[in-house]
């Protein structure tokens, strides 16, 4: 699809070529040039302010399932958080792809106690009981049924609550992405991936049909922006 051709009062119907077959090397090139760009554009940030906002004192140690977890930069990240404030956290990283989460394994650093798994969220079965399940550019992959469904998922399993950290769709950050990626020389996928990621993204409304259809209320989530292009769902379950 042309780019002065699309509509972003709608989803793209657009494919990502990380989601084709493809090399564990050109995977691996992929992930490391995304999780530069969520270094570079502060990806991080909005889970941290949760995170800060909705750990309780801990009575036991804080299981966090990340789904989707991809390169795994996003649990080294709140693996480094917890440590520095002395919580003590079991995390999970949870994909799909099992290159992608042998990826993320040989990326952490030995001292790291983080568990990778391959599985489809759907079926998978936690060894323990989770406190919080979070994704980061992970629904936008979803058809809208499925991403209604994952609501449901965390909703039964996570008992403290779950946080989305997704994209945002809207025309200026989709060809800023385009501009940037190939200045900075970024590996080809993320250069299709990254904008085609945002077109096929969400914005407020759309979120709001979906959590309602979940039988989620309005005070229920909080649907927040973050800039740049950034747009999180949370939900804090009431204790």
């Amino acid at each position: 699809m042309p780019h002065n051709a699309l509509d972003f009062r709608h989803r793209a119907q657009l494919t990502e070529r990380m989601d084709e077959p493809c090399s564990r090397e050109q995977l691996r090139a992929c992930l490391r040039d995304l999780a530069r760009l969520n270094r570079w554009f502060m990806a991080y940030r909005p889970l941290l302010h949760w995170l800060n906002a909705v750990v309780p004192p801990p009575k036991e140690p804080l299981h966090i399932l990340d789904v989707g977890c991809g390169y795994g930069d996003g649990l080294r990240r709140i693996e480094q958080w917890a440590t520095a404030r002395g919580i003590a956290v079991d995390l999970t990283g949870l994909d799909l792809n099992p290159d992608a989460v042998a990826i993320a394994a040989e990326t952490s650093p030995a001292t790291s106690r983080i568990l990778w798994a391959s599985a489809d969220v759907f079926a998978y079965t936690p060894a323990k009981p989770i406190h919080l399940v979070i994704s980061s550019l992970f629904t936008h992959h979803l058809a809208d049924a499925e991403v209604i469904r994952f609501l449901l998922w965390m909703e039964q399993h996570a008992r403290l609550g779950w946080f989305i950290n997704d994209l945002s769709r809207a025309a200026i950050p989709y060809h800023l992405l385009r501009v940037f990626s190939r200045v900075a020389g970024l590996d080809p996928l993320v250069q299709h991936d990254g904008p085609v990621s945002i077109a096929r993204s969400f914005v407020p409304g759309d979120w709001q049909r979906m959590c309602g259809a979940a039988g989620l209320r309005d005070q229920d989530v909080r649907i927040r922006g973050f800039a740049p292009a950034r747009l999180c769902v949370a939900r804090s379950k009431p204790q």
